[in-house]
């Protein structure tokens, strides 16, 4: 068997042992539900609203909890077998570096797509049921796709940092920092650009630091097929700008293949 594989097998056998797949299906199925179904209480409504609406609660909701999940299920993928030894040991079977890193990126991957697939998918077929089957498989095809590129770029970022560090406590540290960050201080930080500049930004300037951040593309690329009436805030000026959802899907797989690489590189380079 390509070893790859073999390593894909054992890293998503491990996901089970650990219950980390049904973990995440059962948080992602609970709150996308609740989130579709009673979504509109705050505005006296119990019930399914407009489909744009849900996709956009749901776009808000999986921006926060994929990146955490897909970090904390990749931090120490690297690290943890380091400090206990079985790291030094795979690497003395025929296995390369390269071929062990893709092996734990398909097996981890395979976990958080399996779940966002099987999570958010409850939520669309309940919706299926009361709205227009064909809209629900537009919209959500495109929400879960985009979901698992998001969680696949922080495994990926994920690696980066498992293979920076010595220890899985740094790891840790690193790995909620950097969500923090993505997820909350990189969009305070733009939006107190905005405010203190003079004369603010364009949009396309708004558009390309927006890029610099795989939690707003993710964002971006779900919203801009929506009907904007339901996005306010930066999000409704950025979703209008010059890229294309196409582009934006091309700039989602960047933010994992050059993670990625940039392990590899720290994993060919780094001493055991």
């Amino acid at each position: 068997m390509n070893p790859v594989f073999s390593v894909a097998i054992k890293e998503f056998q491990d996901g089970l042992r650990n219950r980390w797949l049904i973990s995440i299906t059962l948080i992602f199925a609970v709150l996308s539900i609740g989130l579709s179904y009673y979504g509109a209480v705050a505005s006296g409504q119990i019930g399914i609203t407009s489909l744009s609406s849900t996709i956009a609660s749901l776009s808000s909701l999986a921006v926060f909890l994929i990146p955490l999940i897909a970090l904390l299920l990749a931090y120490d993928s690297f690290v943890g077998e380091q400090e206990s030894g079985t790291l030094l040991l795979l690497l003395t079977y025929p296995i390369s570096h390269r071929q062990l890193l893709l092996g734990k990126f398909v097996g981890q991957g395979g976990i958080m797509a399996l779940a966002t697939i099987l999570g958010f998918g409850s939520a669309a077929v309940v919706l299926a049921f009361q709205t227009d089957v064909m809209s629900v498989l537009h919209s959500f095809g495109l929400f879960i796709a985009t979901a698992i590129l998001l969680g696949l770029c922080f495994i990926a970022i994920a690696y980066v940092i498992s293979l920076l560090v010595t220890e899985k406590s740094k790891a840790a540290g690193l790995a909620l920092i950097l969500w923090f960050f993505f997820i909350l201080v990189f969009d305070l930080g733009l939006l107190a650009v905005l405010v203190g500049m003079e004369e603010g930004l364009s949009q396309s300037q708004l558009v390309n630091l927006m890029l610099l951040n795989p939690a707003d593309i993710f964002r971006m690329v779900n919203l801009a097929s929506l009907d904007t009436s339901d996005v306010n805030g930066v999000l409704a000026v950025a979703i209008n700008g010059s890229i294309s959802p196409a582009g934006l899907l091309g700039l989602q797989c960047a933010w994992i293949v050059v993670p990625l690489i940039i392990a590899g590189v720290i994993f060919n380079r780094k001493t055991l």
